[in-house]
């Protein structure tokens, strides 16, 4: 399940390893995409010339690219300046989602950790916009809460075709606001999320301190409310702990029904671990079930890994499938929550998604105020969450130890001024960070 801009920029980043980004940005700068699904890509480009050159030139690069990329066979269509009009008036509406056959209510294992959360989403599936809207639920990273998002899109899609369902993670929000502010596009992105039928938010809470995303987010949200379209947000918390979000869409997040998701309980686990092995054709003995759901606690995504971690070492070695054995394979899946430390790339990661910086950037020797701020912040958690020494932290970014101790000091002189939202800041990124873990 992609945005389509996300999808466009992989397809161009394909062909430019083919071609080069100077024939690329040739023919495709002014190109995007006007619709996305199963069976059809449909390209504008304003220059009928170009269009021609895409037709003509171009056409084989983006299927190999659709198929190497996302296995996804598709019939592609490109619309000039002259026919775009009468797209927009007769086409059926875009549907910007892509449905993962695995992720449904029926492959969806319900225990007592989750039960609310799921009889919320199955109520909203099958009467969107009647009750609940919106929709907010949350819970940590791993416990089923996309899952949750793409089974009430696909119920919804199969009860109502016509739907425009539109799915979008809060970074990508973002991302997409910012191009469409630069490249003069604002009305399109508009046009975009405030008509869709059914609107999905993974990752909410990543719009959070971003004013002009949280002005164009608040507009969005209304306009589909007051229609009458159904809302569904997912976050690793609930709204009211969401550091740096306007109370405005805090009670708008509040509006309808929060629920929570719990990590599962042992008999969830058993059954999360039963249904993965016979999806992928695996016979696990019990006792090999409840060695792994009495070691494997922390969240859904990290028991079905275990499993297909199991099943690769039994297909790769042919190792008896006993406790003994599957202890040895999995050891590393279950270390204790001392040893669980964030990567200094996580943090960093989490750092410049924060402060919407590309990861070169916050390595190199930029001095801007906003840059600047954000690798002092980096240094300061990797120092404050990690064992790295000074020398350590200061070659992850090409500097000395002199350099890490002031920009530690730095921060740590800041944190108590309430003024400067560093303190804010961190505690916003470091909840980010150990939802990853």
């Amino acid at each position: 399940m992609y945005s389509s801009a996300y999808i466009w920029a992989k397809i161009l980043g394909h062909m430019e390893s083919r071609l080069t980004p100077q024939v690329v940005s040739t023919w495709f700068d002014d190109t995007e995409i006007l619709e996305l699904s199963d069976t059809k890509l449909v390209l504008y480009s304003p220059s009928s010339f170009r269009k021609e050159i895409i037709l003509t030139r171009c056409l084989g690069y983006i299927r190999d690219a659709m198929q190497e990329l996302f296995h996804s066979n598709v019939e592609i269509s490109v619309l000039d300046e002259t026919e775009i009009d009468v797209y927009r008036t007769h086409e059926h509406k875009a549907n910007f989602i892509e449905f993962n056959p695995q992720f449904t209510f029926d492959t969806f294992v319900v225990g007592s950790s989750n039960t609310y959360a799921h009889a919320a989403a199955l109520y909203v599936s099958n009467n969107p916009a009647s009750k609940y809207n919106p929709l907010f639920i949350y819970g940590s990273s791993g416990l089923g809460k996309t899952h949750l998002l793409y089974a009430i899109a696909s119920a919804i899609h199969k009860n109502h075709p016509d739907y425009n369902i539109v799915y979008i993670k809060g970074d990508q929000f973002t991302n997409e606001l910012i191009a469409a502010i630069q490249e003069g596009r604002s009305n399109e992105f508009h046009n975009k999320y405030r008509s869709a039928d059914l609107f999905l938010v993974d990752d909410i809470q990543f719009i959070a301190g971003k004013t002009s995303t949280q002005e164009e987010f608040f507009h969005t949200f209304n306009v589909l409310y007051e229609s009458h379209h159904q809302i569904v947000l997912t976050s690793d918390r609930p709204p009211n702990e969401i550091l740096r979000l306007e109370d405005r869409l805090r009670t708008r997040f509040e509006w309808g029904l929060i629920a929570d998701i719990q990590p599962p309980d042992y008999e969830t686990r058993m059954a999360i671990i039963k249904n993965k092995s016979i999806s992928l054709g695996l016979d696990l003995p019990d006792e090999v079930c409840d060695y792994i759901a009495e070691n494997i606690t922390s969240n859904v995504r990290q028991i079905e890994g275990t499993v297909k971690k199991i099943l690769a070492y039994h297909d790769l070695t042919g190792m008896e499938l006993n406790v003994q054995n599957v202890s040895r394979a999995i050891k590393d899946m279950f270390k204790g929550k001392a040893e669980t430390l964030p990567t200094p790339p996580l943090i960093i990661s989490e750092v410049c998604r924060f402060y919407n910086l590309e990861e070169q950037t916050i390595r190199s020797t930029q001095k801007n105020k906003n840059t600047a701020e954000a690798r002092q912040v980096a240094m300061y958690l990797i120092r404050k969450m990690t064992n790295l020494s000074l020398p350590d932290i200061g070659k992850e970014f090409s500097r000395d130890h002199s350099t890490v101790i002031h920009s530690i000091s730095k921060i740590e002189s800041a944190i108590p001024n309430a003024e400067s939202g560093i303190a804010d800041n961190i505690r916003e990124i470091t909840a980010n960070i150990n939802s990853k873990l």
